[in-house]
């Protein structure tokens, strides 16, 4: 969407409809850039059969990554080997870990397309990459196994603290 035919500034939106909505036709990604003034955030327009499209080739690609994972373990293996690829951050966290990060992210990737939203998917990267991020850094890393540390009782979710 680096062309301007793709691009609009939010009150060209309400103000020449017609013209937003040929430009977004015209488009050969048949989406539209809308810019939004100051700190909001720019919004994608793009029409519903675009839409569907994307999301079919986002759940074909799950489903067959999914199966993939699903029918060996070398496949299991080869993945968790060229994960680094993917997501170079991986390389510090130990392999026992990444092997969980890569069966964690097959369940997820196939439950979030069952629901047709990438956020849980997003999530759990972030949630993976702070962990690498702990690995990375000594410190961190050394306050996590300090032996006898005792960091208190885990109250149970929805209890009240004090």
């Amino acid at each position: 969407m680096s062309t301007a035919a793709s691009e609009i500034n939010f009150s060209d939106l309400s103000n020449k409809p017609a013209d937003s909505v040929r430009k977004l036709q015209e488009s050969p990604s048949r989406t539209l850039l809308v810019h939004r003034r100051g700190d909001e955030e720019d919004l994608v327009l793009t029409t519903a059969s675009r839409a569907q499209e994307v999301r079919e080739v986002v759940s074909t690609t799950t489903a067959l990554f999914v199966a993939l994972m699903q029918h060996s373990e070398s496949v299991r293996d080869l993945v968790t080997d060229v994960m680094p690829t993917a997501f170079p951050w991986v390389r510090f966290l130990p392999r026992e870990d990444m092997q969980a990060f890569v069966v964690e992210l097959v369940d997820v990737l196939q439950a979030a397309d069952s629901l047709g939203t990438p956020a849980p998917v997003t999530q759990l990267i972030s949630q993976w990459q702070h962990t690498a991020e702990v690995h990375a850094d000594p410190r961190l890393l050394a306050i996590l196994h300090q032996d006898g540390d005792d960091l208190g009782d885990v109250p149970a979710p929805g209890a009240a603290t004090a």
